[in-house]
């Protein structure tokens, strides 16, 4: 019997996913295992593997184009299966059966509910996607370090999981046989979201599943008459789908078909950017994986100039211009900016800085710190000592009350190729100037590489953006949540001075502070510029 592929829900933010390329087309034979498509998300680019056997009778999106979850891309079956009924049985019909069974049986409902799959002779346990972090709602299998048939134990790692900000080994806590792989290497787990079962060999994996599927599933089926009568757009989805089957064919013969690149997930995005052909570059990485670096070193035979183009120059004075898909991080970074910048008012304090001690005494340190002091970091040890003395603007707005952290943990903006990230200086305030410049550095670099931890980007109490190494001599910052101020630094720029009516050169920084008002008055911000002004104007004051 045919089987409709529909698009997972990889997180639990997750509304979509663009189908990056199909790697089998209509007419193909399809084992369990084969990889159908790649998939992107707004975290990664993934691959879509089959779980039926059969041949591929329907594919129901082009290549590029967004896929909502639960949508159907596909249909797998026996060669010449009739599959016109299964594009509507799972779109508005089964949900017209679904709402016609929960409103005219009604007494037949909670017997339903009360069948409950005996799972206790099963020897075996349901592995699901752990929360990382408080602001974690999904995570990405870069890679698979076990397969199907291998023995586990208690501590070893069974796969590597990537984040919107680092990537992290998952440990299994059980003992047995990798019975199960629900989620192929690339492809997003909502948390809580099922990714693998280990258990005795040949236990009744499937069962378990199912009763799985049976306890999550309870509560959403209490609701279904309410949620029967607003899901409209499955119908509309389906409706469109058979229209598409032709052209979405037709791209896939470009592709090496049911052959696997071999590739980090990264590597694919910058290969992407580039318009490189990612099967067209030789991979450094373990068992021949095309990494990062093999991607940004690859010297194509003829740069592919309008890769990214229409393939026809634009001519003079002609309109054009390109479309992307907007990535997970930057979707995260629109969301929760867009919550901070609309939900708190924020008001905006500058201040002007003469930082001509700050360069003597930075100059004298690196002749003798064991690693370069930057301005920076004279930046955050000095808001650091302003924190202690001003707690107000070290806190917290959490609706109906208002927290005033004790310690201080100070988040640096660090932009990377995809967006931003804000790692954490912890305990800021009791750190040396070299202690805080060392950890700056280190965590800089694992943002840009990919490898923060949770312990790395939670909790921090204030901010501080830096954009003077661009030339910019002052700007104003959204807040960070759960911030209460952040703290724009721009660049130091020479200009004349006028002090006691004599006119001088010297060295002036500006600084912006924005304040969330429900938390920060103006007074108080006011007072925490000011002794941060003092800090920095005589730098020797930060060391005591």
């Amino acid at each position: 019997m045919a089987e409709v592929i529909r698009m997972p829900k990889m997180s639990d933010t997750m509304e979509e996913g663009v189908i990056a390329a199909w790697l089998k087309k209509v007419g193909d034979t399809v084992k369990p295992g084969d990889i159908l498509a790649e998939v992107e998300t707004d975290k990664a680019t993934m691959e879509l593997e089959s779980y039926d056997e059969g041949v591929l009778l329907h594919i129901g999106v082009k290549e590029k184009e967004a896929v909502p979850v639960n949508g159907i891309i596909a249909v797998i079956g026996e060669k010449g299966e009739k599959f016109d009924h299964l594009l509507s049985e799972n779109g508005a019909s089964s949900e017209t059966k679904e709402e016609k069974t929960v409103e005219e049986v009604k007494p037949a409902a909670p017997e339903k509910v009360a069948e409950k799959i005996d799972t206790s002779s099963i020897n075996a346990t349901v592995i699901t996607m752990p929360k990382m972090s408080d602001t974690m709602q999904e995570g990405t299998i870069a890679s698979w370090l076990k397969k199907v048939g291998d023995d586990i134990k208690s501590g070893e790692i069974i796969a590597e999981v990537e984040t919107d900000k680092a990537t992290m080994e998952l440990e299994s806590y059980e003992d047995g046989t990798l019975l199960y792989i629900g989620v192929e290497a690339g492809n997003s787990v909502p948390v809580d979201g099922v990714i693998a079962v280990i258990g005795e060999k040949g236990a009744d994996y499937q069962t378990l599943l199912k009763a799985h599927e049976q306890e999550t599933a309870a509560p959403a089926e209490e609701e279904a008459p309410a949620k029967a009568e607003s899901k409209p757009e499955p119908k509309k989805e389906t409706a469109s789908a058979p229209a598409a089957t032709t052209s979405a064919a037709a791209p896939a013969p470009v592709l090496a078909v049911g052959e696997r690149v071999k590739a980090s997930p990264l590597a694919k995005k910058i290969a992407e950017e580039k318009g490189i052909d990612i099967r067209l570059v030789s991979g450094t990485g373990e068992g021949g994986r095309i990494i990062k670096r093999d991607v940004e070193n690859y010297v194509p035979a003829a740069a592919p100039a309008a890769a990214v183009s229409t393939g026809v120059a634009p001519a003079v004075g002609q309109e054009s211009f390109r479309e992307e898909n907007v990535s997970q991080m930057r979707k995260v970074i629109a969301k929760r900016l867009s919550e901070s910048k609309f939900g708190a008012p924020h008001f905006y304090l500058t201040m002007e800085i003469n930082m001509d001690k700050a360069i003597e005494a930075r100059k004298s340190m690196n002749e003798v710190s064991p690693v370069k002091i930057s301005f920076n970091d004279m930046v955050i040890k000095a808001a650091a000592a302003a924190l202690r003395q001003h707690p107000k603007v070290n806190s917290s707005w959490l609706g109906d009350k208002i927290r005033y952290n004790d310690h201080i943990h100070i988040g640096m903006a660090v932009a990377v190729e995809e967006g931003l990230l804000v790692p954490v200086i912890r305990f800021a305030d009791s750190k040396s100037l070299s202690q805080i410049s060392n950890e700056a550095k280190t965590l800089g670099g694992k943002a840009k590489n990919k490898e923060l931890q949770p312990k790395d980007w939670e909790g921090n109490t204030f901010t501080i953006s830096n954009l003077g190494m661009f030339g910019i001599e002052e700007f104003t910052a959204i807040i960070n949540p759960p911030d209460a101020c952040i703290l724009a630094v721009g660049g130091i720029k020479e200009t004349v001075i006028v002090k006691d009516g004599q006119m001088k050169i010297g060295n002036v920084m500006k600084v912006t502070l924005s304040c969330d008002h429900r938390v920060v008055d103006g007074a108080v911000g006011s007072a925490f510029l000011l002794t941060l002004k003092g800090l920095l104007e005589d730098p020797v004051r930060i060391l005591i």
